[in-house]
């Protein structure tokens, strides 16, 4: 997603995105991952007088937030409370069935990781919530606490690629004996502490690849990602954009091969589309976005 500098809203691959969806006046377009709404804005800026935008967000807070970033577009935005996952009953309580480009940008934004108060991040003490659309029941502190010691191993080698993931799960098991672990603070220290310095990652936090794993289990990232990837092409018009903006290899992958695999889309970005060096720079946490592109066959 974009994300927050001094609290100015900076949404990633913003002119590659509306590039690739070539945005014009007068026709509807969906972005996925409302967020704190940058990518909405420069559609609706662009697609005056007459464009809408579908937006899909199921984070309250980052509901607030996008509105309040998004400006006054006279009714031409619409705000769907649910994930992309459901974009065929979303669509409908739109009053549409087909639009001329989606936009999804996966992850969270720096409202979640800075400010969201749910754990998401290692960076302040906070409960293990993790939870992006507060109505769900699992949170990551439970998944912590009721996890057999091979569903956390699984959960952080297969979703966060940490290949010690075995001494991890260990550590926490063994943890949980003594007090609950409930914190992010508390789970850093673990994760710290479970992996022998010598395979600390020198460009990231340690714990980095164990929360993003936990992020994609409780919000079932990888399952809803999938789903969009299947029903996206269904409600895009010939010659309609899919953009997908992913900022790990893991989510990377799936859409290369399910945009490959789908009959009625047309692959336009054999490599992906990545941020210039100078976006990279205004922007640290845009370095690892990498954008894929597909286009709706007749």
């Amino acid at each position: 997603m974009g994300f927050l500098n001094a609290d100015i809203h900076q949404p990633v691959l913003l002119k590659e995105a509306m590039a690739m969806l070539r945005v014009v006046s007068g026709s509807v377009y969906m972005d996925g991952t409302f967020g704190l709404g940058g990518h909405t804005r420069e559609i609706l800026k662009r697609s005056a007088p007459s464009g809408k935008v579908i937006a899909f967000e199921w984070d309250e807070k980052a509901i607030e937030h996008g509105l309040k970033n998004s400006g006054d577009f006279a009714g031409r935005l619409i705000v769907v409370r649910r994930n992309f996952a459901e974009i065929d009953l979303g669509l409908i309580e739109a009053g549409h069935t087909k639009v001329e480009g989606i936009l999804i940008d996966i992850g969270c934004s720096s409202l979640q990781l800075d400010r969201g108060q749910r754990g998401f991040s290692f960076q302040q003490d906070e409960y293990l919530d993790m939870r992006m659309d507060q109505r769900r029941e699992i949170t990551a502190a439970h998944i912590i606490a009721t996890a057999k010691k091979q569903e956390l191993a699984d959960i952080f080698y297969y979703y966060g690629e940490e290949t010690q993931s075995r001494r991890i799960a260990d550590l926490i098991i063994e943890e949980r004996k003594k007090a609950e672990v409930q914190t992010s603070g508390q789970l850093a220290d673990l994760v710290a502490k479970a992996i022998p310095r010598k395979y600390h990652p020198a460009k990231i936090h340690v714990a980095t690849r164990v929360f993003q794993a936990l992020r994609i289990a409780v919000n079932e990232e990888l399952a809803n990602l999938s789903m969009i990837l299947e029903k996206g092409a269904e409600h895009l018009v010939a010659g309609g954009r899919f953009c997908v903006i992913a900022f790990h290899s893991l989510e990377d992958r799936i859409v290369k091969r399910k945009f490959a695999a789908n009959e009625n889309l047309a692959v336009i970005t054999k490599k992906p589309i990545v941020p210039a060096a100078r976006e990279k720079k205004a922007n640290p946490r845009s370095r690892s976005a990498r954008m894929r592109v597909a286009e709706r066959l007749a």
